[in-house]
């Protein structure tokens, strides 16, 4: 390899205009040294062949003040070249390539350290990795993971990370880069609720099935990139820094289970009314469906809680519904809506009045998928009461009857709770009975999965001790539990409420084909 030299020249011309370049009698002194003060310091080197093989000219490259500057920069290029293995032409010729581009680009040589990591690693010198590349190879690599997790995964990517930085090199992503993407979404959150509010029904149509993303989702998309840039970072050693890692964002604080009081509800009443009555008008007297009305207007907080007194309601608005047994489990016993879905016989022990958690089904989209509960605490044996044992007693009977009247048609999937036919149920199928219910027993709504934290409420202000709370709904710590509920458990009344009805649906009204089957 040539080593290079050193050289001074200079920009005067001779009588013919011609530039003297190096053979300026300026450029030395009388005794044969450098002058110090004419001319400019240069160096020079020969580079690798081009990828055809074909030699290239060699690098030249001047405007240095001293001599020591000079060899400095034609020092590093020496480096960089002697990087390649001498076996490896090719990677030598990467190089030439990777000095000649960078220079052209940024005016100045590669990293040494940046260029040893990339002939490390295998990677061509002279492509860039750009953030979508990347977030792709992450992918392809999370080969054993739940297919919950793939989901979010593919989901943060496709819909938030690609678009706002996929385009970056992956090298000089940085942390301003990441702030703009979550400023971008905090602004067309604004444009989502500006646009719901504007009078022009064009308007608001074309942000009907757009959702404002929450400090939790942002917080979920960071967690996703950081984790890919750990990646990058550790076991491809592509970048050096993660800018997701120390990314400030506002805290995000789980909403804590508010009780649905006498107050609140009658708030919640006069609430529905009105919207009902503004849909009505805005509908010009087309019919408005019950169920957004009663799922759209706003409550107290986003995770709400029943009275001991409204769970009864309810339970007893259930009690006549062929899947009365698994939200008498949900609402008494705590389980995750996957989990009871997921349960099958060879689980339940009716006559030891216990049932173990092995399984949950999980709603992707609308695709059904079996899999392993939530955590390992998640895997448990929870002990049943007395009547919830007999109601599984009783749906058991009920689906023996179901099997006789379905013949050759049954499908003996084993689960408990089972479409008619015996094929296992939709999560979906579960949420969307539970609404209707809830509304037909005229209760202020709350979420499937908020019947759980009713369950934990009774269970604590009956005075179970939260060691056995926690063990029950399957969580990691007791102090999570204690942290979650301990708010919503205030001194419930005991005298039994009137069943409330809001004012302008006073009149039941029955489930649509399709939806509820009782």
């Amino acid at each position: 390899m040539a080593e290079g030299r050193t050289f001074k020249r200079c920009s005067c011309r001779d009588s013919d205009g011609k530039e003297l370049g190096q053979k300026c009698p300026k450029l030395r002194r009388a005794d044969g040294g450098w002058s110090y003060r004419h001319g400019i310091w240069n160096y020079q080197i020969e580079l690798p062949p081009s990828p055809d093989g074909k030699r290239r000219g060699p690098l030249r490259r001047g405007g240095f003040a001293t001599q020591d500057a000079a060899k400095d920069e034609l020092g590093h290029v020496r480096d960089l070249l002697a990087l390649a293995d001498p076996r490896e032409p090719a990677t030598r010729t990467q190089i030439a390539d990777l000095i000649k581009r960078t220079l052209a680009e940024t005016d100045t040589l590669p990293d040494a350290e940046t260029l040893r990591r990339k002939i490390k690693t295998g990677q061509h010198l002279t492509q860039e990795i750009i953030v979508e590349q990347w977030l792709a190879e992450f992918l392809n690599r999370k080969r054993k993971i739940e297919e919950t997790t793939r989901r979010s995964y593919e989901g943060h990517i496709r819909l938030y990370l690609t678009p706002y930085l996929g385009r970056l090199r992956l090298d000089q992503l940085k942390v301003s880069d990441i702030a703009l993407m979550f400023e971008q979404i905090e602004e067309f959150n604004d444009t989502i609720a500006e646009r719901r509010a504007d009078p022009d029904p064009k308007v608001r149509e074309s942000v009907k099935y757009r959702r404002p993303i929450s400090i939790a989702t942002m917080h979920r998309i960071r967690a996703t990139l950081r984790h890919a840039l750990n990646m990058a970072m550790r076991q491809d050693r592509l970048i050096d820094f993660n800018p997701a890692a120390v990314l400030e964002m506002p805290a995000h604080t789980r909403p804590k289970p508010l009780v649905w009081a006498d107050d609140r509800v009658r708030a919640w009443q006069t609430a529905y009314c009105e919207y009902r009555q503004a849909e009505k008008q805005r509908r010009a007297g087309r019919r408005v469906d019950p169920i957004d009305a009663y799922t759209s207007v706003p409550r107290p907080s986003p995770v709400m809680v029943w009275t001991p007194a409204q769970t009864r309601l309810f339970l007893e608005e259930a009690r006549r519904h062929r899947l009365f047994a698994l939200y008498q489990l949900i609402a008494l016993r705590g389980l995750r809506r996957g989990e009871a879905c997921g349960l099958r016989w060879k689980e339940v022990d009716l006559d030891g009045r216990t049932l173990t958690v092995n399984w949950q089904l999980v709603q992707l989209a609308w695709q059904v998928h079996e899999g392993m509960p939530k955590t390992d605490a998640s895997v448990r044996t929870i002990a049943l009461d007395t009547d919830t044992a007999q109601v599984l007693r009783a749906h058991r009977q009920q689906q023996l009857q179901e099997r006789l009247a379905m013949g050759e048609a049954w499908t003996d999937s084993g689960f408990v709770f089972t479409q008619p036919d015996g094929s296992r149920l939709h999560p979906q199928h579960v949420s969307d009975q539970f609404l209707w219910l809830a509304y037909l027993a005229g209760l202020p709504p709350v979420r499937l999965h908020d019947l759980r934290h009713g369950a934990a409420s009774l269970m604590l202000a009956a005075g179970v001790e939260m060691k056995v709370v926690q063990e029950t709904l399957g969580h990691t710590s007791s102090a999570f539990t204690a942290d979650t509920y301990t708010s919503s458990t205030p001194r419930w009344p005991q005298r039994r409420p009137r069943r409330p009805r809001p004012c302008c649906s006073a009149r039941k009204t029955r489930p649509r084909p399709g939806r509820s089957s009782r």
